[in-house]
């Protein structure tokens, strides 16, 4: 059998994400790479003497330990770093990758000043000091117009320091509009706050778990911290059973030892399937309900109204035939895994689709931790934790003036904290329709965006590219050349993760409370600048209260301020542990208005006055498109190989894909082989993807492990920017589904779209 390199690099791959995990074969798979590209910015390091740095990835929020080898002055290799509690000295792809985000083409090496259209790639080299004056003369603008609320920054993140020195910027400058890209987490927060009054990330204690029920979630695909998920597979024993639902056999499906099929975008209504069979045959965990949980049985309000509680709509609804009518789970199966679920001693549910690009359905969310409670897991080991955020930023209070009060008091431009959405926090997806409705001037007249890509990230690209281009004013902090920053008007680029200090919080997912500190471990390349630092610089600029705000004189002294009691050791060591929900009382761990775990959330919005819409509940997320013309259904897949966030795939990740996946520059989508038949089309046919939202030229893989009249397509090609290494190879997803608000939440809920294929 020929085996070509990329053949023999997938391979390997493959074999070390699926078999033992250890250091060795990375190490292995590292070099192999190295020495198989020829790139030419790729570093020869002089010979001389080598030294080892520790650090914490950050090209991803699952803050893995690493450990980066130099020769001289040159970074040459990245490992995972052994004592680090969460990834334990193991790495995913990306972070062995991280070199040539350091030293790759893409890198934005000064400021610039757009000088053609936007979009066309021309560009002018300016100083720093016109940078940040051309910024904080635009923001002296509006605000002397009274229009400081008309300035929007969409950040990476909203926790860790960098974020909060951001949102205290805005704060004094008098804008609400502080915004993050959506994430499952969203979901995961907002039920964890309305069915346990609890704020923070949610935590799942996989590694101490003997049972995981998985609803789509890509466990082994990069959710969560990817090298930490990849630890827990490679010790994985007898003793811990996996069981992954989803309409595709993914990665983490094949690795499961069971894997359901399902009826895509019904999970929830299954969750509920398997609730029924708990309640009805008794295997709940009557302890915990019955002492500490609240709406599980009817009840009668202070006003003596009679209310449904969760088992009675429970096994009204949604008994095994009903479900699987719904789902495509056959009856018995859907009680095999209810009764697999209770009778584990410690089993754990966990929601959301892929990587967790998508925060999905409320109710989905809240059906599946409604699991979790009924099998007493809550706030146990081998459960499910809500991990508070860490208070280690303690600041005075901003003092605003008028202009930043008047601005303050503006709604939110995304609706999230409106009377429709009150209890969603960020909501971005809406920001494109929210200015493409707008008669007038946008509602946004300047977009300042850090360590995101909203234009490649955001679904709907052509209504994110219109809304940008109402945007009088554009400027991005990126450190690469990516599509929001390509269409910017001025960039003010970052250093990498390498180059700089930074905190960062514990993993969304991970129950260990623990801060790492991403540290500098080569001097910075090119003349890049910390996003923190010209924060405060441009606070410094403009003056006034805002400037007021601002005791620091940069962004490292601001972040060993905040870090203070925990300083000391993260710079020894890299890592802190602080403290989490196992040091919280079990009696102060529901903050409701009951003081208990609430089937029936009584925080939750009810506009309709109905029990059915209070309680965990499905209703079908209703994708775009008719059935009539629009036979198939579209649905995205994540993969371990593939960054599909606003971080652009390394060169040494793209080698590593399948030529079933992308080759010579086309992507493929998967068909199972009787709809192929059915349709009239085979193996490699290039066909015509089509869905209400845009058209796509693609090949097909006929592949058994997607569910008939579905079609797959990965999640993380078709950049229009960054470099050569990554441009124009396959389709980005984004461009053919739009957003699919959730009624309850006002999160994005689309799972997929209606789509059509012919003859290209």
């Amino acid at each position: 059998m020929k085996i070509d390199r990329r053949s023999f690099i997938s391979l390997g791959v493959g074999v070390i994400v699926g078999s033992t995990l250890t250091p060795v074969p990375w190490k292995l798979t590292d070099d192999i790479s190295i020495w198989t590209q020829n790139w030419p910015w790729t570093p020869v390091p002089k010979d001389g003497p080598d030294s080892y740095k520790t650090s914490v990835c950050t090209l991803c929020p699952g803050g893995c330990g690493i450990r980066v080898r130099k020769i001289v002055d040159r970074a040459v290799k990245i490992d995972g770093l052994p004592e680090h509690p969460v990834s334990q000295g193991k790495l995913c792809p990306l972070g062995h990758s991280g070199l040539q985000f350091l030293y790759g083409p893409s890198r934005v090496k000064a400021p610039m000043k757009r000088v053609g259209k936007r979009g066309e790639g021309k560009w002018q080299k300016i100083t720093w000091e016109e940078a940040i004056s051309a910024v904080t003369g635009k923001l002296k603008e509006l605000r002397d117009e009274q229009k400081p609320h008309t300035v929007a920054w969409v950040a990476g993140d909203d926790r860790g320091t960098l974020p909060q020195l951001i949102y205290r910027f805005l704060t004094a400058y008098g804008s609400p509009n502080f915004i993050r890209p959506p994430t499952v987490q969203d979901a995961y927060e907002l039920a964890a706050y309305l069915m346990q009054g609890q704020q923070g990330t949610v935590g799942f204690d996989i590694e101490n778990a003997d049972h995981v029920l998985s609803f789509g979630t890509g466990l082994f695909q990069g959710w969560s911290s990817p090298a930490r998920m990849l630890s827990i597979y490679g010790k994985m024993h007898d003793n811990k059973k996996f069981v992954q639902i989803e309409p595709r056999l993914s990665d983490t499906a094949a690795k499961a030892h069971q894997w359901v099929p399902i009826t895509p975008g019904t999970e929830g209504a299954l969750a509920l399937g398997i609730a029924h069979v708990m309640i009805r045959e008794s295997l709940y965990n009557e302890a915990f309900v019955s002492k500490w949980a609240f709406g599980f049985e009817d009840w009668t309000d202070d006003s003596g109204k009679r209310h449904m509680g969760f088992k009675n709509l429970v096994l009204k609804d949604y008994a095994p035939e009903i479900v699987a009518e719904i789902t495509s789970v056959p009856k018995p199966m859907i009680e095999k895994l209810a009764r697999q679920f209770a009778r584990a001693k410690k089993p754990i549910a966990v929601s959301g689709r892929g990587q967790g690009h998508l925060p999905g359905s409320l109710d989905e969310c809240m059906a599946v931790h409604a699991l979790n409670a009924l099998a007493g897991n809550i706030n146990q080991p081998g459960g499910v934790s809500v991990v508070a955020e860490p208070d280690y930023a303690k600041w005075p209070e901003v003092n605003i003036d008028k202009t930043a009060s008047k601005g303050l008091q503006n709604a939110r431009v995304d609706g999230a904290g409106s009377d429709q959405y009150p209890n969603a926090r960020f909501l971005l997806h809406r920001l494109p329709e929210v200015i493409n409705s707008t008669k007038g001037d946008s509602p946004v007249q300047a977009l300042l965006v850090s360590d995101a890509n909203p234009l490649y990230t955001l679904p709907d690209t052509q209504a994110t590219k219109a809304a940008l281009d109402k945007i009088p004013f554009l400027v991005s902090f990126s450190s690469f050349m990516d599509e929001t920053a390509s269409y910017s008007d001025y960039i003010l680029p970052d250093h990498v993760f390498l180059e700089s200090y930074s905190d960062v919080p514990t993993p969304p997912g991970t129950v260990q409370p623990v801060i790492g500190l991403s540290k500098p471990v080569v001097r910075p390349q090119y003349d890049t600048r910390p996003v923190g630092n010209l924060v405060i610089q441009m606070a410094k600029a403009m003056g006034s209260f805002v400037e007021k705000a601002f005791a620091w004189k940069d962004y490292q002294a601001y972040l060993k301020d905040a870090l203070k009691d925990h300083w000391d050791q993260l710079e020894k060591k890299g890592f802190a542990f602080i403290k989490g929900p196992q040091d919280i009382p079990f009696t102060d761990q529901f903050n409701t208005t009951t003081g208990k775990f609430e089937f029936y959330p009584s925080a939750r919005n009810n506009a309709n006055g109905k029990d059915k819409d209070i309680l965990p509940n499905f209703t079908k997320v209703a994708i775009e498109g008719e059935s009539g013309q629009l036979p198939l259904i579209l649905v995205p897949y994540d993969s371990i190989r593939l960054a599909g966030g606003e971080i652009g795939n390394p060169p040494f990740m793209t080698k590593t894909i399948d030529e079933t996946v992308l080759l010579d520059q086309t992507v493929f989508v998967e068909i199972n082989p009787k709809t192929a038949r059915k349709m009239g089309f085979f193996e490699g046919d290039r066909v015509r993807l089509s869905t209400p939202r845009g058209q796509a030229e693609v090949k097909l893989h006929l592949y058994e492990g997607v569910e008939p009249g579905v079609v797959a397509m990965p999640r993380g090609f078709g950049h229009t920017a960054y470099s050569k290494y990554l441009t124009d190879k396959g389709v980005n997803f984004n461009k053919l589904i739009g957003p699919i608000e959730d009624p309850m939440s006002g999160l994005n809920a689309a799972w997929g779209i209606r789509a059509n294929i012919t003859k290209a």
